[in-house]
């Protein structure tokens, strides 16, 4: 879980990093021209193969996590004192983990399915920034990213911290560091990919 739980953390740098060239505000030329590019490198579609297995892996990996603590604790303390032992998020991970599942079928359908018929349907190259620009024009469309995003957001927030630990970086001296590097990261990734639906419905992109 922690490794998966790495492997997509360093996904969302580089997925943020490109999707931020729309900040380019070009046009989408930049954002076009790097998104064909990772389209049609033979590289970028091995990572992209490893990038699914991990995702599948990491929903398989909790939804065993799930019910292994459930099964560990099959008769509910008559008197919980959870919120003195962890923070709500932490015990919220399966319906954060759902919210975004959800929040993934959404960003593929929009994203992904047309990107790759007209890869391999042999049309003109794929214009994703139109695509973007249409899609965030819809409200509701920008208000369902921002609950996914949310969700997104305390899901980091714990999950960062928890993938170091698993490989044994919980020492006093070090786990600050890491909660805050955490929280950096998360807040840095998160307001990055709000920005790019809020803008373009706002027009501030163009």
């Amino acid at each position: 879980m922690g490794f998966t739980g790495l492997f997509l953390i360093i996904f969302l740098i580089v997925h943020a990093g490109i999707n931020s060239c729309i900040f380019l505000n070009d046009g989408g030329e930049t954002f076009n021209a790097v998104a064909h590019f990772m389209s049609h490198n033979w590289i970028m579609r091995f990572v992209e193969i490893g990038l699914f297995v991990g995702i599948i892996l990491h929903i398989v990996q909790g939804l065993m996590l799930v019910r292994q603590n459930a099964a560990a604790r099959p008769v509910q303390y008559a008197v919980s004192k959870a919120n003195k032992n962890s923070a709500w998020y932490s015990r919220s991970m399966g319906l954060l983990g759902t919210l975004i599942l959800l929040f993934l079928v959404m960003h593929l359908s929009h994203f992904y399915v047309g990107t790759k018929v007209a890869l391999y349907s042999g049309d003109q190259p794929h214009n994703l920034y139109e695509e973007m620009v249409h899609v965030f024009s819809n409200v509701w469309v920008v208000i369902l990213y921002m609950i996914g995003l949310i969700a997104l957001f305390w899901h980091l927030i714990h999950g960062f911290q928890s993938a170091f630990q698993t490989f044994g970086l919980n020492h006093k001296r070090y786990s600050p560091i890491i909660k805050t590097a955490g929280w950096v990261y998360t807040i840095v990734i998160i307001t990055a990919f709000a920005l790019m639906p809020v803008s373009m419905y706002l027009g501030w992109i163009s």
